[in-house]
């Protein structure tokens, strides 16, 4: 079956090929080592794009990821992700690659939801949670947050996608899409490299990281960089599986301000690995510190929800 990248109407259920039944045990042992780091951003931006083929969507540039799988074949990727997704046809190896190289279903929802709510992200501080592509870190980015920060599991997927994308929506050509409601329709893919012409004052405000989430929490809360909690929380299809639960509740409680709000998007049931969104709204309800809102849903395809998400003693 073929990816379908960057595609809303895609049948983006996770598949997990060889790897589906890989021991559990074995998995959680590698999750709780990916350590966390922080990756740089390059003085010369035009080494973020050399090599890179970009399309859009939404009015957002974003690698192309065919060109991505032909350049990071082999020792190029450290990790190894690009090859093992590919020669197993898989978008999910447990522990080892989630995900984070496919733009995934909901994250067009929780934009289109951006628009229709008109969600303010004017001087606030926002992570995009499992990042991926970043494409809804780059809109709050656009909507004047004052700080944007970047995670994803893998640290191929910061440099050779997440990392792109934001300096390729954050140069001068690329300055078109407006914030919420101004967005306009997408516009034929433009597969040439771009030159990056400079916005260092966007790019600024933006950190990127990567490891698994408690090891990003830690690095965060014990660095000598100064840090404040998050205004607004941003993750998309992070719930499919239910081991993983933990750790993101952890994550969100230690990170997001008191005041603060998660917007969650994820489908109502992941076939193969058993999480979902009434799933993780128990979850939470067990945990009895966040109260939840179910503020949309899309009944096109398998159902789909965007769920908010604040701290019960907030104002």
């Amino acid at each position: 079956k073929s990816r379908k990248t960057a595609n809303p109407a895609a049948d983006s259920s996770p598949k997990l090929g060889a790897d589906k039944h890989q021991d559990e045990a074995t998995s959680k042992k590698k999750l709780s080592v990916k350590a966390a780091k922080e990756h740089s951003i390059p003085k010369d931006l035009n080494k973020v794009l050399e090599n890179k083929a970009m399309e859009t969507v939404l009015d957002l540039s974003h690698v192309k990821l065919s060109v991505v799988e032909m350049t990071c074949s082999g020792d190029a990727d450290s990790e190894g992700i690009v090859s093992k997704s590919v020669s197993s046809h898989s978008d999910l190896i447990p522990g080892v690659y989630e995900g984070g190289l496919k733009i995934w279903e909901c994250t067009f929802d929780l934009m289109n939801y951006f628009s229709e709510a008109e969600i303010e992200f004017t001087n606030k501080t926002v992570l995009d949670l499992g990042c991926g592509a970043g494409l809804l870190g780059i809109v709050a980015l656009r909507g004047k947050a004052d700080r944007v920060h970047f995670q994803d599991y893998n640290s191929t997927v910061i440099d050779e996608i997440t990392l792109p994308n934001v300096v390729a929506n954050c140069i001068n050509e690329g300055r078109r899409m407006g914030s919420g409601k101004d967005r306009k329709a997408s516009k034929p893919p433009s597969k040439r490299p771009r030159k990056a012409e400079g916005s260092p004052d966007m790019l600024n405000r933006c950190r990127f990281f990567s490891g698994e989430w408690s090891q990003v929490s830690q690095l965060l809360l014990s660095s000598n960089k100064p840090f404040s909690k998050y205004d607004i929380i941003l993750t998309c299809e992070t719930i499919y599986n239910p081991d993983y639960y933990s750790a993101l509740h952890d994550t969100l409680a230690q990170l997001l301000d008191k005041n603060g709000c998660v917007y969650l998007a994820s489908k109502v049931h992941y076939f193969g690995v058993g999480g979902g969104i009434y799933l993780f709204e128990k979850f939470i309800e067990e945990k009895n510190v966040f109260r939840t809102s179910m503020v949309k849903t899309i009944d096109q395809g398998l159902q789909r929800c965007i769920m908010e998400i604040a701290f019960k003693d907030a104002c």
